[in-house]
């Protein structure tokens, strides 16, 4: 089964759904990884690990990195550019022409006979304009493939369920179908964190001002994943939602 994995920035494949694409990969899926930008409008570390201009192209080593520790197949930048986080940490998307995104990632799909898409929530998990632009693209991509070959199915990460261990990232819209246990792959996905250097003061800011202490980034890596089926419908409700350690077959609920 050939798998398309398609994200705004590097980082958002391991953070929102590594364990879950580790384990599809460990099953023998040939996972294919399709990432909209370099992330250069990002964060360089503490202490920085770069300037400014070199950002783009430490991401796409550190997402290189990543998608080796997750087993993944193939990785393809699309050369859109990052925005820069504006004021009050505005964020924006980083294109404003769906048609000819949701075109490319079409082409990628037929490249690779895909036979999932596996992308961020219609949300954009916390709200971010890059991440709702991407699920539109994909689902706009799966919509017009008419018939050239059968449309992949289109799964989307950071699902809501019951007691998500991270509820301020999960797509309040789109409710889990499969909850998974990453325990088995926490190696690797964790490895897979820990090649985005420059984002780990990123990864754990924010639960570590909730902890009153220091966290590490192996601490603040979730091990509780889900998916939620955005096209075409599952035939189980949300609230029957499998809980498993994901195998390519299982997407076919």
């Amino acid at each position: 089964m050939n798998i398309i994995a398609f994200f705004a920035h590097p980082d958002d494949e391991t953070m929102l759904s590594g364990g879950t694409l580790a384990l599809l990969a460990k099953s023998g899926a040939q996972v294919h990884y399709l990432c909209a930008t370099r992330g250069e409008g990002g964060e360089v570390g503490e202490p920085p690990l770069c300037t400014n201009e070199e950002l783009g192209q430490k991401r796409e080593q550190e997402m290189a990195c990543a998608v080796q520790n997750l087993g993944g197949s193939s990785l393809t930048f699309l050369n859109y550019t990052d925005p820069r986080i504006g004021p009050d940490d505005t964020l924006y998307p980083y294109s404003d022409n769906l048609p000819i995104l949701a075109g490319q990632v079409a082409a990628h799909i037929i490249q690779f006979g895909a036979a999932v898409v596996i992308t961020h929530g219609s949300n954009g998990e916390y709200g971010h304009p890059a991440h709702v632009l991407s699920y539109q693209a994909a689902r706009v991509a799966i919509e017009s493939m008419n018939g050239s070959q059968p449309a992949p199915l289109l799964y989307t990460v950071a699902a809501d369920f019951p007691d998500h261990p991270k509820p301020r990232l999960a797509n309040q819209d789109d409710k889990a179908h499969l909850i998974l246990d990453v325990t088995p792959v926490l190696r690797e996905k964790t490895a897979a964190a820990m090649c985005h250097e420059t984002q780990h003061a990123l990864f754990v800011r924010r639960s570590s001002r909730a902890a009153g202490r220091q966290l590490s980034v192996p601490e603040v890596i979730m091990r509780v994943e889900s998916l939620h089926r955005a096209s075409p419908e599952a035939r189980h409700k949300p609230e029957d939602a499998l809980t498993n350690t994901l195998r390519p077959w299982d997407l076919s609920i």
